[in-house]
């Protein structure tokens, strides 16, 4: 079970806690690669008026001041400076950041161009379960030059579906929407503040429909009936394309709408086919981030709804831009410290060992530590994660030390030079040869296995 951070919100990985944390990163990183994603790695420090320019998070922004001015002299410990947009601050997330990365390295970049980046991150949140003030996030990207074709915002959900597919978590779903959906039907019953509407709507999950109602109509002065289609186009989730039925059963007239119900139906009618049962278009996803501009996607685990979403992002027509020119992208973001935290919280996966190691050289008397360093020597030389006794105690507290670390194997070798390996778990003990002997393939690796 994961430990109670001793810093609220700076969550610490005990060492067979960190193994499941980088079974989760390598997964990803191997799907990720096999998709022709390729790795970058952002600064973690943007200006102000960078991580500001796009949706209202300023709350959020850790900024950076110095325990001492240039004069030696204490510096104030402030809070960002949001009229000076040259004020350094930890980025919040992975896409602004990337997006800024983009335009400064678009000579050196091919269009359309495949990311993926998985760092840490920095939100000045409340913490609690899910939400952590430093965190790690994983995300993937294409970018286009002036125009990316719609079709990637097909293959981001079914790349994401077969990343999270692969991990050790209870079953998820993908809940989609568009963004161009929700705005032209916004419009369609004439209420022209979309991006208020969306905020608004964004809301539901937490504060219910009855609240939303109420801002809608007093915030943004909405009708009854306008409130009414409003919820009522929120309440459409489907696991199949019928949902483009039931939104034009309510009779609402929009080219806007029109082009998000035919993007949203591609995706939906791709991840029938591709990734069956993962996907739901569930049209009360809005998003609250304003850069978004056409698919918009969240992820939540089943039977842990509470926890939020463990996964989410979409398109964005202008997030980046240089002049003229148009950097168009879609993409997603995984929250792994929250999927982490989860699967420890409830032991939903376990790694086999607590250590890489797999064996233990064990010392005949301290004049063997040379030889017993050729010995492991030539195991890691077929793969074998070995250590070497730090001092000839007796065999039994050799063997003791290596079960208190976790290790499977001890390796003995008498002065006559004869070796033998045991299983410290069976106490199996057998003449092994450290040129051939090597051990199952369960116990080679560190495994991760989700629980029952």
């Amino acid at each position: 079970m994961a430990r109670t951070a001793s810093l609220s919100g700076f969550p610490e990985w005990l060492p067979q806690e960190r193994l499941v944390e980088l079974h989760v990163l390598d997964t990803l990183r191997k799907t990720f690669e096999l998709h022709g994603f390729s790795s970058i790695e952002t600064r973690a420090v943007e200006t102000v008026g960078q991580l500001l320019r796009k949706g209202e998070i300023d709350k959020e922004v850790y900024g950076l001041s110095r325990l001492q001015d240039d004069e030696g002299e204490a510096a104030k410990q402030t809070q960002p400076d949001k009229a000076d947009p040259n004020a350094l601050a930890l980025h919040f997330d992975l896409t602004v950041p990337f997006a800024r990365y983009v335009v400064e390295n678009a000579g050196y970049l091919a269009f359309p161009f495949r990311r993926y980046q998985i760092q840490k991150v920095w939100r000045g949140e409340r913490p609690q379960e899910g939400r952590a003030r430093e965190f790690t996030q994983a995300d993937i990207d294409v970018v286009g030059d002036g125009e990316l074709p719609f079709r990637y915002d097909v293959e981001i959900a079914l790349v994401i579906a077969e990343a999270l597919s692969a991990l050790p978590i209870p079953d998820f779903r993908l809940r989609i929407n568009n963004r161009k959906l929700a705005e032209g039907f916004y419009r369609g019953i004439g209420l022209t503040d979309t991006a208020g509407v969306l905020r608004s709507i964004d809301k539901l999950e937490k504060i219910g429909a009855a609240k939303v109602a109420e801002l809608l109509k007093s915030e943004l002065g909405a009708t009854d009936e306008q409130a009414g289609l409003a919820l009522e186009l929120a309440t459409i989730r489907t696991e199949d394309t019928s949902f483009v039925d039931k939104v034009r059963a309510l009779g609402v007239k929009d080219d806007l709408l029109e082009e998000g119900l035919n993007e949203l139906e591609q995706v939906i009618q791709a991840a029938v086919q591709r990734a069956p049962g993962k996907v739901v278009a569930d049209l009360s996803i809005a998003r609250g981030l304003d850069y978004y501009t056409g698919t918009v996607v969240e992820t939540v685990l089943v039977g842990h709804e509470q926890l939020g979403s463990i996964c989410s992002g979409g398109r964005y027509d202008a997030l980046a831009s240089k002049g003229n020119r148009k950097f168009p992208g879609v993409g997603l973001s995984i929250g792994v410290t929250r999927l982490v935290s989860r699967i420890l919280s409830q032991e939903l996966a376990t790694a086999s060992r607590s250590v890489p190691t797999a064996v233990l050289v064990a010392l005949n008397s301290d004049d063997s530590w040379s030889d017993a360093q050729d010995i492991a020597a030539q195991l890691r030389g077929r793969g074998i994660a070995t250590e070497v006794a730090a001092k000839a105690e007796k065999f039994g507290k050799q063997i003791k030390f290596a079960d208190r670390r976790g290790i499977p194997f001890v390796w003995f070798t008498d002065d006559d030079g004869n070796h033998q390996v045991k299983d410290i778990r069976s106490g199996e003990q057998v003449d092994a040869d450290p040129a051939s002997w090597t051990p199952s393939e369960e116990d080679l690796y560190v495994r991760v296995t989700t629980a029952g």
